[in-house]
């Protein structure tokens, strides 16, 4: 019988990438990380025996602890987070179990930007469509929950991020860009190797609105629709990603199990 305060890899493998997902916090002690250097999408690293720390990072947040192999240390930070009150899990077997369990994906830590004040930070044009939402949206569902986006002018994006520390991205002539007839979100999924058959379908409907292949996917030319209609409703860009956000969760929850179901009326007609 499961331990009431654990949850197993598959449980949390759904929760990954929806705004149902708890924070998860890698506990791992700097050899263990250091020999496996790989995160479980969305993790956050933190030291476990900065309890104080974390309660305030976590801020009320519903979390879940990931040492290396689910024994000592996550399973005494998430009881002590419990008795302070908060909703902690511990991740049975640890990274251990996540690594080991097919289809489950790791992002490779070193590319993830350097954090800017406890965050990654990131820099794009303003008045964001497609690509602009869709890249912001993997990173904070996949990458770094609490990054930070800046959306300026672009001429001056390059100074910003010289200025501030900000890593552009969607611009031309940067890492995280447009790859030969691929868009940024798919530089992205490459890059922190997040290949799953959901992220891949959800990539092939942007590619198709953010480059006007809408020949591509059918949804192509809906996704474009309801971009071009945000932007349109926004004046203020972060107000437009917030909308964007719940467009893209529901685009993903189509393309990771929902795609089969279908609309028609009457609404008992068989096909």
């Amino acid at each position: 019988m499961a331990a009431p305060n654990e949850i197993t890899v598959p449980q949390l493998l759904r929760l990954i990438g929806t705004p149902q997902a708890p924070v998860v916090i890698d506990i791992r002690i700097d050899p263990d990380f250091e020999a496996d250097p790989f995160l479980i999408p969305g993790a956050i690293r933190h030291p476990h025996d900065d309890i104080e720390g974390l309660k305030h990072r976590l801020n009320g947040r519903a979390c879940v602890i990931l040492c290396q192999k689910g024994l000592k240390l996550s399973q005494g930070l998430a009881a002590w987070l419990r008795n302070d009150g908060l909703a902690a899990e511990y991740l049975k077997g640890g990274m251990f179990a996540w690594r080991d369990h097919e289809g489950a994906p790791r992002i490779p830590a070193g590319k993830r930007p350097d954090p800017v004040a406890g965050s990654t930070l990131w820099v794009t044009r303003h008045r964001p469509k497609i690509d602009r939402v869709a890249c912001p949206w993997l990173i904070r569902r996949f990458v770094d929950p609490e990054a930070r986006f800046l959306f300026v002018a672009p001429a001056e994006v390059a100074g910003v991020a010289e200025r501030f520390g900000a890593t552009p991205f969607d611009m031309e002539d940067v890492f995280w860009s447009h790859r030969g007839p691929n868009c940024t979100f798919d530089t992205m999924l490459d890059e922190f190797q997040l290949r799953t058959e959901a992220l891949d379908r959800l990539a092939t409907v942007v590619r198709g609105a953010d480059t006007n292949r809408h020949d591509l996917a059918p949804e192509a030319a809906g996704l474009l629709a309801l971009s071009v209609g945000l932007s349109r409703q926004y004046r203020d860009d972060h107000q437009q990603l917030n909308a964007g956000m719940a467009l893209y969760d529901a685009l993903y929850r189509w393309a990771r199990d929902g795609q089969g179901e279908s609309h028609d009326w009457p609404a008992d007609r068989r096909p």
